[in-house]
Formats: structure tokens, sequence, C-alpha cells
């Protein structure tokens, strides 16, 4: 049996607007069918009609190409089809309606897009109207900000091109599928709603709903119309205990900002269902990091999915139109750096590192709220391999681990020095030399496995070996500015002045290095060998100090070199700082200052110092 579009005619009446409109599209000799089939937006109608009647019940292609009937149809773009089979579970194409019931449930869908008996032109239409469809149920017109129509469930489709006239009707070009009651109680199974209508849906995520509205009163229609998003929605329990444990009476004694980002952090860009988690770092849409940077979430899909090491998900892939719901059993706080460390297995030894002997001292610290940190952690297989040579003190080496005052990113760091917390005998922060010339390296030992890994109170780079106590050596062999002088110091005929330098802890420790950068070297006419190599080397170091930068005055006379002549510096008024060398050269420039050792410091010079060649 044909469907009732061959044998329903509506007495349908509009009545006409007195605006100007413009002159509508006139395709000649083409009936509406086959102005679809030449209209390349249209493709995806021209499929679903066909797929339609394949069912024996349908005849829509011969209906729709009656040239002695008008209609009117509302043709849903590409884009639209497109639209519909993302709302719908388990649908990835047309072809996916394969049996005859489905077929005929396209049919009762189409035939919701057309009026017959009549030829309606956009200005005929009125504010407010209702019209009949071949399908039965009814459509309501809208005239604000453009013609548009509103289906059963709500859903507005907008016209986006009217007035496309055929030999039997005319044809307006819509931006939506719009379906009626008797396809969305069929399709009640399969056809998804809102991350929002979801989650109102739900009764055990009704502190959820309560607290999306009390946050923050974009939020809800933020999950409904944006994404796509994948969120980690807690049930009433997990709600609850939150409250609980943060000594809230209720959703209304937690700061609107506190719990905005709270709720954000449950929020991830992108649908990613159960199977498309692996065990790693993902952004959320909370802004609670430094600079209002976004917060890492750590996914741990070992046994599970779990959250930061506090969330499991109980209920997984509830899908939605526009992302995906995974439910879980606790709140995902915000997690500040100590928090972060503990969530992440690959962490545990350093943890256990920070926290031995019931140690809180790192813990304290690193959970301060009102100072940034920048830290480098080591992870289980950096420090399994690391066996502490020089006998350092392990909180000494932990220390040098951490940069204070700063949430650094990878993209915001460069070639460059800065301070950890460690210190030698004499209190001064020891130096970290970071080289990005091939992803992040520090120290010239220690390379970032895992970047940007995002707290609250700062920003935690993985690296894959334990960064220890710098020496000097360190740092001449670390940075390529001082190659140069690294090939001096180990060319053949030498002293083992890497052995001589390394020494910490007793004489002739700590040194004070003037390291020519490689443009001094190249500024050289001859490179010299041999014991005049020797001598210009020590002429570079001052054992038994640690000669920084605030310890130099005008007129100041250093201690002998190791080679036995002094230095003299000289200071302007703009506190540029001179050496006048054994030789009595005058300009050689301090061109940086206190890159800092375990074992002394090295200062940084543009010319090589020449001792005294009569003595």
């Amino acid at each position: 049996m044909k469907p009732a579009i061959l044998l329903l005619m509506v007495a349908f009446f509009f009545s006409c607007s007195d605006d100007d409109q413009p002159s509508p599209i006139i395709i000649e000799d083409d009936n509406i069918v086959e102005t679809a089939q030449a209209t390349s937006s249209l493709s995806s109608l021209v499929s679903a009609l066909s797929k339609a009647d394949e069912s024996s019940n349908n005849d829509l292609i011969t209906t729709l190409s009656n040239e002695d009937i008008d209609f009117t149809v509302l043709a849903p773009s590409n884009e639209a089809f497109t639209d519909l089979l993302n709302r719908l579970d388990g649908f990835d194409s047309l072809d996916d309606f394969n049996s005859q019931q489905l077929q005929d449930l396209l049919a009762t869908i189409l035939t919701y897009h057309v009026v017959s008996g009549v030829a309606v032109t956009s200005d005929q239409l009125q504010e407010g109207q209702s019209i009949t469809t071949v399908q039965g149920e009814n459509l309501s017109v809208s005239l604000v900000g453009g013609v548009s129509f509103t289906d059963a469930a709500g859903e507005m489709a907008s016209v986006t091109t009217a007035d496309i006239q055929t030999e039997n009707g005319v044809v307006h070009i819509i931006d939506k599928v719009l379906i009626p009651q008797s396809a969305l109680d069929a399709l009640s199974d399969v056809l998804l709603s809102s991350i929002t209508d979801l989650a109102i849906s739900v009764p055990n995520l009704s502190i959820l709903v309560d607290a999306l509205l009390t946050a923050n009163g974009d939020l809800p229609a933020v999950l409904a119309d944006g994404g796509p998003f994948t969120v980690f929605a807690p049930t009433n329990d997990a709600f609850e205990a939150f409250l609980t444990a943060n000594n809230f009476a209720s959703l209304d004694d937690v700061p609107v900002e506190v719990l905005t980002q709270v709720l954000l952090n449950h929020v991830v860009n992108g649908t990613n269902l159960s199977t498309d988690l692996t065990t790693g770092y993902v952004s959320s849409l909370s802004t609670a990091g430094p600079n209002d940077s976004n917060l890492s979430l750590f996914i741990n899909t070992e046994g599970g999915v779990e959250i930061n090491g506090v969330a499991e998900v109980t209920s997984a892939d509830n899908k939605a139109i526009n992302g995906v719901v995974h439910i879980v059993n606790s709140v995902i706080g915000l997690p500040n750096i100590v928090d972060h460390a503990v969530a992440n297995p690959n962490l545990s030894s350093l943890v256990g590192a920070l926290t031995t002997d019931e140690n809180t001292t790192f813990t304290d610290l690193l959970s301060d709220s009102e100072t940034d940190y920048t830290i480098f952690a080591p992870l289980n297989t950096a420090f399994g391999s690391f066996m502490n040579p020089d006998g350092n003190d392990l909180n000494a080496i932990l220390s040098n681990h951490v940069i204070s005052g700063t949430a650094a990113t990878s993209g915001s760091l460069t070639n460059m020095y800065v301070n950890s917390l460690a210190t030698n005998a004499d209190g001064d922060n020891l130096s970290l030399y970071i080289n990005v010339d091939d992803g992040v390296r520090i120290n010239g030992t220690s390379t970032v496995a895992a970047a940007d890994i995002v707290a609250t109170n700062g920003i935690i780079h993985a690296v894959d070996t334990v960064i220890d106590l710098p020496t000097v050596v360190t740092f001449a062999t670390a940075d390529p500015n001082f190659s140069s002088l690294v090939g001096a110091l180990t060319s053949e005929g030498q002293p083992d002045f890497v052995s001589v330098l390394s020494t910490s802890g007793e004489a002739p420790a700590p040194f004070t290095v003037f390291a020519p950068v490689n443009d001094a070297f190249a500024a050289l006419s001859e490179v010299p060998s041999g014991d005049v190599l020797t001598a210009v080397l020590n002429h570079h170091v001052i054992s038994g100090g640690n000669i920084v930068s605030n310890d130099l005055s005008d007129g100041l006379v250093s201690p002998a070199t190791l080679e036995g002549d002094t230095l003299t510096f000289s200071i302007n008024s703009e506190n540029n700082v001179t050496i006048i060398d054994g030789s009595g050269n005058t300009d050689i420039g301090i061109i940086a200052v206190d890159v800092q050792a375990f074992n002394g410091v090295i200062h940084a010079i543009n010319k090589v110092m020449i001792p005294n060649t009569s003595n």
C-alpha cells in the first residue's frame, strides 16, 4: 500500500505579507525531485528518498515527481542529515536504515517536511502559524530573524535558501532535519539528547545539575549547545562526600568561582569514549592553573578508568548529541602539584623520596597555593637507575628539581639558566641549565619525557633522569657556549681538569671559574697548547672561594688563580664588570654571572685571559 502522501491533499491557506520580497528562484522544466537531484547540497535528501523507497510501502520519489500536484517541501541540507546521524546512536550513514521498519520510519520523517496541494513561498508565511504536513503532524512557523520551523521535539530548523520554484511546487532548503512525535517515540532508544538533557534525565545526577545552575548560569547552555565534550559526571553520593569533606553544608556555601572551576575540571574537549581513553594526561576546561591555564587530568586505564587517582568511572559511554558522559564516583577536585604526583603511578618513586621517614617538608611546600612552582619530576625509571655517585644529600637533590616563583610551560623555556631551590654551602641557590635545541634538556643529562602537567600551583615536567647536584664541569659540558673551553680542558697533554673541577666538599673546592665563551676562543689568532695552554686555563680558575657577582667591587683584586696571578675588577657607573688579567689586558667583559654549581660558580667572559708571561 502506498503511503498517505499519495492520497492526502491538505486544504491549507496562507495569507500574504505586504512586505516586498526578493524574486523567487525558478528552475525551468524541473519537478521537485529533479531539482533536488540537480542541487549538490541536497544529495543526502535524494539518497534518503531512495532509501525510504526501498520499502514496498513507499514511493516518495514518484509522488514528488507528480507534476499534477503542487507541493511545498522543506528540504534538509547535507549538513542537516549529518547532524541527524550524529544524533542517532549507532547510525553512521543512511545505509543504517536497513530494514523495512526503519525505511518506513525514514519515510515518516521525510513526509513531515512536505505540504501537499499548495506551493507556499516565504512571503506567504505568518508568525506563529501552524501548518499541517503530509505526515499528519504540525510544524510551527517563526519569522523572527528569518524563516524557521519548529518540530515536535522543540528543535528549530532555519531556512537557508528560500523560494526555489519548480514545475510542481516550491522548495525551501533548511539546516536541520525535523522530527515528528511519532518518530521521536520510535527513536527513543537511539535518539541522543544533549549532555545537559542527559544529566537532567538521570536522577542520580541531580546535584550535578543543581551545581551547574548554581555555579554559572551559562554552563547548562554550554553543555547543551557547545562541544563536542567528554564529561566525567559525579553522582549525588560523590557530591555529598565532596561537600562534607570540605565543610560545606550545601552547594550554596561553595564560592561560585571555586564551584565553576571544579565543574569545568570534569569537562574535556572532544568525544572520548572509554575505548578512546588511554593512560596519560588531557586538559580539562578548568582555567584554575597558573595564568589561567587549563588544568591537567591524569587518566589511568589500567583496570578501568580512573581520573587523577580519585574518581573511577562507574558507568561509561553515555552518548549525547554533543559528546559523551562517563559517570564517576567522586568529585574531581582542583589538583595541586602533590595531588598530580600522587595520582601518577609513574611518579611513585618520587613521592616515596619526598615523603621518606614521614618527611612533610616537600609535600607542605608543594601544596602551597600562594607560590607557583616548576617541577622537573623524575620518573620511576629515573630513580631506578640513579646511583648517587657523589653521595649527595637526597633532600638537596630533590630541591634541585624545583624552581620557585614561576610556572614555566615547555613553550616558554629557552636556552637559559634558572635557579633551583637547592643551595651550596654558602646558601646560594644552584643553577639549572635549560636547553631546548632538541626537546627540553636539563643540565645536559635529563630530558623532559612528558611536558606541561598543569596544577593549580604550578607545572610539572616529567624527566627521564634524576638531576644530580651540578659541579662547574656539569655546566661547562651542558652549555654549548662553552664547547671550545671543554675542548681545551680535555685536549691531549692537559692535566685532568675534569676530575679537579668535579671535586666538591673538600679542597681545592669551591671554585670560581671565569669561562670564555666560544667566540672568545675563536678570536684568538692561535689556541695555545701544552704547558702554555695549561697556564692559560689555570688563569681562569680561583680555588677555595665561591665568588659571586655581589662579592665584586671596583678595584677588587682577587685571590691568586690556579696559575698564580691575580685578577683585578673594574665596575663602571652602569655596573658593567670588566677584568684586568695577569698580562694587563683591560677589555675582558663578564657577560653572564652567577652560574651556580654545588662546588663553585661560573662567570662567562668574552675574551680568553692571558697570565703574566714574564714570571
